[in-house]
């Protein structure tokens, strides 16, 4: 389980592949304090540390990971948001977050505010009920207020900490970026969803 509050940025240094499985050689600061077996959300997607070697850790993704998140795409030099898993006794500053990326989205738009910038992005309409109006998602793994929400659409506000400390610096109009919609609004959907089954009987 995980924040959405970004810890530090990472690079990724090597990519092998293995049948249809991917693996990463990621650097970063906290590598070295990582220990196999722990999982780590690397932009929002969690994945376990397979070796650590000094400043540098290896991750791997399956196809299943590919094929929904942006990991595909990854090409040595990228920059990578890391989260290490929530303590039981850490505060909840952002909101709860699996490391299960539901989906890719697009930057439709990245506007810079001079003080802040706000980034639209569009989402696949079959996922439109589990966002709300100032409601939390995560994007990259970083936890985000919704607002301008439409029906294949939304906005978020950065301000200069999250932008500077994240890669949605480089983060650019028609980039692909990895979403992960609020654990609590999935059971409430799905508890709907079954409720008017049984209805209907």
């Amino acid at each position: 389980m995980f924040t959405g509050i970004i810890e530090t940025s990472a690079t990724v240094q090597e990519i092998s592949h293995s049948g249809t499985n991917k693996s990463f050689w990621i650097s970063s600061p906290l590598s070295h304090q990582l220990k196999i077996d722990q999982s780590v959300a690397h932009d929002g997607v969690c994945l376990t540390v397979e070796a650590v070697e000094g400043d540098r850790h290896r991750v791997t993704a399956v196809l299943e990971t590919l094929e929904k998140s942006n990991l595909g795409s990854w090409k040595p030099g990228a920059i990578v948001n890391i989260e290490r898993c929530l303590k039981p006794s850490d505060r909840l500053d952002g909101h709860f977050v699996q490391g299960h990326v539901d989906t890719k989205g697009e930057v439709l738009e990245k506007k810079d505010l001079q003080g802040s910038w706000q980034f639209t992005f569009s989402f696949p309409e079959a996922f439109a009920s589990l966002l709300i109006e100032k409601g939390s998602v995560a994007v990259n793994g970083i936890s985000l207020t919704v607002f301008n929400l439409t029906g294949h659409s939304f906005s978020v506000a950065i301000i200069p900490y999250t932008y500077e400390h994240t890669n949605l610096q480089q983060v650019v109009k028609g980039d692909s970026v990895n979403l992960e919609f609020d654990m609590l609004g999935k059971y409430i959907v799905r508890w709907a969803e079954t409720r008017q089954k049984e209805q209907s009987f």
